[in-house]
């Protein structure tokens, strides 16, 4: 049977295409769908980002665990997008200049300048779409930074923060644990963008100032040393010994 129907297909034969639809499926415009401009390739990683939920969290490196193709194809069918105006893809800093994660903005008409010729150009609002009976304004896919492009529960393990609370040990002469809560800690300045370098230079730009200071000695704590609202200004201490806060209400506020 396949080896008639290959004969009949090479000899041109008129074929007709039946489409048996569900309820589970994805509206795209029919302009991305036929630009001859896109390869294959290109059409149908567009056609997967279209049908995911908006403002899904993703990591990039998962995306092309969901095909055969690989990380080179999926790149490069990128970049087709990019360049014909379906993608645009805008990384988001902090007021610091660190970077706070990536925002793939996917439109199913091209931005204006890559239109095709004969169609009409994009218009001022994008058109609504369907995805799971749901209906959509244009997708904006929001990943969170990871260089390493690991899964969350493969960066969590990766993440050294019991070597910080051994540093801080090592400093104070002091027993924390690896406990929960000090895990939650570090974790969570972790995925703000920080480092162990950086937890080590707070633990050392405060051990300077209070280590031999018998009223602040005991602030030498995880607690206070890596609370969200504090420890950018630890990192960033630059204190002496002749010009630094005086009083507990200077440092805690």
């Amino acid at each position: 049977m396949l080896k008639q129907l290959k004969r009949l297909e090479q000899k041109g034969t008129m074929a007709r295409l039946i489409k048996k639809t569900r309820e589970n499926y994805t509206n795209v415009s029919n302009q991305l769908v036929r630009d001859q401009r896109l390869s294959w390739k290109a059409r149908g990683i567009f056609v997967y980002l279209w049908s995911q939920a908006d403002n899904w969290q993703f990591y990039v490196g998962e995306v092309q665990q969901h095909a055969t193709d690989g990380k080179d194809a999926l790149q490069s069918g990128l970049k087709e997008l990019e360049k014909l105006g379906y993608l645009l893809r805008r990384t988001k800093f902090t007021d610091s200049g660190k970077i706070r994660g990536i925002d793939w903005i996917l439109s199913d008409l091209p931005s204006k300048g890559n239109s095709l010729q004969g169609e009409t150009p994009p218009r001022e609002k994008p058109a609504l779409r369907t995805n799971n009976n749901k209906n959509y304004q244009q997708q904006e896919i929001t990943t969170t930074s990871n260089k390493e492009e690991h899964s969350p529960a493969k960066a969590e393990r990766s993440f050294p923060w019991e070597s910080v609370i051994d540093y801080l040990n090592e400093k104070t002469n002091k027993n924390y644990h690896h406990t929960d809560a000090n895990k939650r800690l570090l974790l969570a300045r972790h995925k703000e963008g920080f480092t162990t370098d950086d937890m080590r230079r707070v633990i050392d730009n405060q051990c300077y100032e209070w280590l031999n200071d018998t009223s602040m000695n005991q602030y030498l704590r995880p607690s206070t040393l890596f609370r969200a609202s504090k420890f950018e200004g630890y990192l960033n201490n630059r204190a002496t010994a002749t010009h630094k806060p005086q009083t507990r209400k200077d440092w805690f506020g």
